[in-house]
């Protein structure tokens, strides 16, 4: 005698359910972690930029003998940056005009982005250390 036992192999409806549920929350997880490490990575990138623009500005300051209360362009401080320097937060369109403003030169250079998902003025340079 012969029984034909046909089996037919694949995935219930439940068991797909559970495959999905368990995506979705692994994605649930992931999303926020990597938004937030994104913000920090683009904070992180623009007071980098704010040192170097501001060693710039000294640079330019010390070079042409200028006055602490001078206030630089541009123009002036473009020839010392290697690269172009815009903050990151601005996007594709951003500009170094459009990413931060030169005070005097004993005043640090602002961003005025400051971060997508964050409040204004995020993005700072802080103040320099001076050892007791």
């Amino acid at each position: 005698m012969k029984t034909n036992t046909s089996r037919k192999s694949g995935f219930t409806l439940v068991e797909i359910m559970i495959v999905v549920a368990i995506i979705g929350l692994l994605a649930a997880i992931a999303i926020p972690n990597f938004v937030r490490a994104r913000q920090t990575s683009q904070t992180n990138a623009c007071i980098n930029n704010l040192r170097q623009i501001d060693g710039a500005v000294q640079q330019w300051a010390l070079e042409t003998k200028q006055a602490t209360d001078a206030q630089p362009v541009e123009g002036d401080v473009l020839p010392y940056l290697k690269n172009s320097v815009t903050c990151p937060a601005g996007g594709v369109g951003a500009t170094f005009a459009t990413s931060y403003t030169l005070n005097t030169v004993q005043e640090k250079p602002v961003c005025q982005i400051g971060g997508a998902y964050e409040a204004p003025n995020t993005h700072i340079l802080p103040a320099d250390y001076v050892a007791p």
